[in-house]
């Protein structure tokens, strides 16, 4: 295996061997304006911001509730069963597992073993949302390195088959990368040939998907230079002709120079599965000290919420973080479900 870069792309997370938790993150590499209240008006002003709150009514939406292992600190701190017990206590309804070279779910498991994990989380009750993984930045399934293509299509094959095992139907699939900045020894693909190798490997791919009901979701990375807009992405799904090639859309990754809001009507209903991603365009650090835990960004969330109902989206919207709190990590996950409801328009217990 390559040594790893040192620093990540916008989707992924590293690897959970036990290595550092810092060697694992490295995989992963218009201020409100406010003036003075006039005296004599503040009093009438405040009275009018409050009857128009009390005259607004909160969207209630039914998304289901989600989030991504790499939200904890697994396998460091907490066990595979802790996390999922933690997911479900923290009242959400799924949790995303992540793929990679030494964990749980790694080559190193199989059938019986990923079967064992499903049967866990049926007992904690908590549903699989998805699998998840960091090794198609590794072993693209674009490289020009004919060894790295044949690693990443080995893994792919082995992620469906996990996937079908875990007892979830949705793989995020990254097709294929032009460029990796986070990978000083990648050699860029050129445009017209990453395509083409993109589109060989998911058709591949997709006789194995469709035996074992998994969907291969193509995630928008954005910082790959594949797959740019919402029209390259439908017309890349499209091109299968397969209800098994859809998209897992991530409200972040785009976030730096486009609106997740303008991307979802485009796609509309290949979209099969979501990272809601936090972003924030405040500072200048485009690294993934730019993604922020839910709502401490600058994303239009009840904009890209309507968006999702528009579209008739039911599925789950998965949180996805890379930076585990160093103490009291359960507060990231409680913290992450009350920013949820409060976006859904659940009811909040009253302020006394």
């Amino acid at each position: 295996m390559k040594s790893h870069p040192k620093s990540h792309p916008l989707s992924a997370s590293p690897s959970s061997a036990s290595k550092s938790s810092v060697d694992r993150r490295q995989w992963l590499s218009y201020a409100a304006f406010g003036g003075a209240a006039i005296a004599s008006g503040s009093s009438q002003a405040a009275t009018v911001a409050t009857a128009a709150s009390a005259n607004q009514t909160q969207p209630k939406y039914k998304f289901k509730k989600s989030i991504n292992l790499w939200a904890f600190p697994y396998p460091d701190k907490m066990s595979l069963k802790e996390c999922l017990q933690l997911a479900k206590d923290a009242g959400f309804d799924g949790i995303e597992l992540n793929y990679d070279l030494d964990s749980d779910l790694s080559p190193k498991s199989g059938t019986k073993e990923f079967t064992e994990i499903r049967k866990m989380a049926d007992e904690i009750g908590i549903a699989i949302s998805g699998v998840c993984s960091f090794l198609f930045w590794p072993y693209p399934l674009t490289s020009n390195d004919p060894a790295e293509r044949a690693r990443g299509m080995e893994l792919a094959g082995k992620m469906t088959q996990a996937a079908h095992d875990l007892g979830t139907e949705n793989l995020l699939v990254v097709p294929g990368a032009v460029h990796m900045p986070w990978r000083e020894d990648h050699d860029p693909t050129p445009n017209d040939v990453c395509d083409q190798r993109a589109r060989e490997a998911i058709g591949k791919l997709l006789p194995q998907a469709e035996k074992l009901n998994v969907k291969l979701n193509m995630e928008n990375i954005f910082f790959n230079g594949f797959l740019m807009s919402p029209m390259e992405m439908a017309d890349f799904v499209d091109s299968f002709q397969s209800e098994h090639v859809r998209v897992h859309f991530d409200t972040g990754n785009i976030m730096e120079y486009q609106f997740p809001e303008h991307w979802i009507p485009i796609l509309g209903d290949r979209i099969q599965n979501v990272h809601l991603k936090e972003y924030t365009k405040k500072g200048t650090d485009h690294s993934l000290e730019a993604f922020r835990p839910l709502l401490d960004g600058t994303t239009n969330w009840p904009a890209v919420l309507e968006a999702f109902d528009a579209i008739g989206y039911d599925g789950y919207l998965t949180f996805e973080y890379f930076h585990p709190y160093a103490h009291f990590p359960e507060a990231l996950i409680y913290q992450t479900s009350d920013s949820l409801d409060r976006m859904l328009g659940k009811e909040q217990p009253r302020l006394t």
